[in-house]
């Protein structure tokens, strides 16, 4: 009879992700919800221009959404706002943009021995973009070099989410990444301040981490649906060893741009990724031989996913592999905080004999139905 059942829901599992690949030629799906990292290029011109050129979502900055506490618009109390300058045309948002510069300016955004204050000397906000996308513009902020200045401070504002700074023009260029509230070391207007190797592997640790923890819902799902199956030490290794080396081998191709596949298509099988693996926790209670191998193949997804993640930030020039292998540490780190944290919640009742009815099945039903949800809207929503 289980066997039937899991029969069943595996055509079931597998008629869904057939009818996700036929999306592959559908419409983009994304939302103007989502975000993303602002990406800053810093150059010093003719020794007397200070020029930041930043790809930047205005709306999410113009309406107050706390970019350091969520990822997606809707999760915030100014959503509304920002969905009602994202429906502004491109002349009727430009008009708002100096009140943004003031605020930097106020803060201030940068100093070069004094506060820099910055005027807008260019402005491109993309007209004809679906409603249902985000909108990048491309802002270009001047301000003066004060005289004798030799290196430049940027001072990315609290609540302001990811920068990625990118100094341009000048051998052995600086890159760097800042979270809200963080600021920059000087840097060095001659140049000379690219990042050593060991500089970019400890940096971009914490952004994988981050991208766990407290982030990454859907992938903190999709471990806690490994930890419900058993939590005896044994089929945790095999499944999470799976898992970690199918990511791994994926955000790496993602990474260098080997494999692209849509997000409209990685999203969805993410979510039923979830699914699968929770529901399989119902109907067994131990490791079948082809859990590891299917756990594999939901790791090159997942993947991916981290790739996309990856991309937006962007990796410093030179530091790729250090990077990489800092942000994947990252991610398994946050990966093992969130199976240790489950343990320590519930990991002590493991050998009570009402366990799995009251507390890992219940439990995996819940991570299902998210992830059915999550299925759901990023197909058909």
């Amino acid at each position: 009879m289980r066997s039937s059942i899991q029969l069943t829901l595996l055509k079931l599992f597998l008629l869904a992700l057939l009818s996700t690949v036929s999306l592959w030629s559908a419409p983009s799906r994304g939302t103007a919800h989502e975000l993303v990292p602002t990406i800053a290029d810093l150059s010093v011109e003719e020794g007397e221009r200070v020029v930041l050129d930043l790809r930047i979502n205005l709306e999410a900055f113009l309406s107050g959404v706390d970019l350091d506490a969520v990822e997606n618009t809707n999760d915030d109390d100014a959503g509304d706002v920002y969905t009602n300058l994202r429906a502004l045309t491109p002349e009727a948002l430009a008009e708002q943009v100096p009140q943004l510069i003031a605020l930097w300016n106020a803060a201030p955004l940068a100093e070069a021995g004094a506060a820099l204050e910055f005027s807008q000397s260019g402005l491109d906000v993309p007209d004809g973009i679906d409603i249902e996308l985000p909108r990048i513009s491309l802002l270009t902020l001047t301000a003066k070099l004060p005289e004798g200045a030799a290196d430049v401070r940027v001072n990315w504002p609290a609540g302001s989410g990811a920068l990625v700074l990118r100094q341009q023009g000048v051998e052995e260029p600086y890159t760097g990444y800042l979270t809200g509230g963080e600021s920059s070391p000087p840097i060095a207007i001659a140049g000379g301040g690219a990042e050593t190797s060991m500089q970019a592997f400890l940096n971009y640790i914490p952004v994988g981490f981050d991208h766990i923890l407290p982030k990454g819902l859907d992938h903190i799902l999709f471990v806690l649906g490994l930890f419900f199956l058993s939590t005896r030490l044994r089929p945790l290794i095999w499944q999470v060893s799976a898992f970690t080396l199918a990511h791994t081998v994926t955000l790496a191709l993602g990474a260098l741009g080997w494999v692209n596949i849509p997000g409209e298509i990685v999203e969805p099988l993410i979510a039923a990724s979830i699914v699968y693996v929770a529901i399989e926790n119902v109907f067994t209670s131990g490791l079948n031989p082809w859990r590891p191998a299917v756990i594999f193949a939901f790791g090159l997804l997942h993947g991916l996913g981290f790739a996309s993640v990856l991309g937006d930030f962007g990796l410093p020039p030179g530091q790729f592999l250090p990077a990489l292998i800092g942000f994947n540490i990252g991610v398994e780190i946050g990966q093992l905080t969130v199976i240790a944290i489950a343990f320590l919640l519930v990991g002590w009742f493991a050998k009570k004999t009402w366990y799995r009815a009251r507390i890992a099945v219940p439990a995996s039903c819940v991570i299902a139905a998210v992830g059915a949800y999550w299925f759901v809207e990023r197909v058909f929503l």
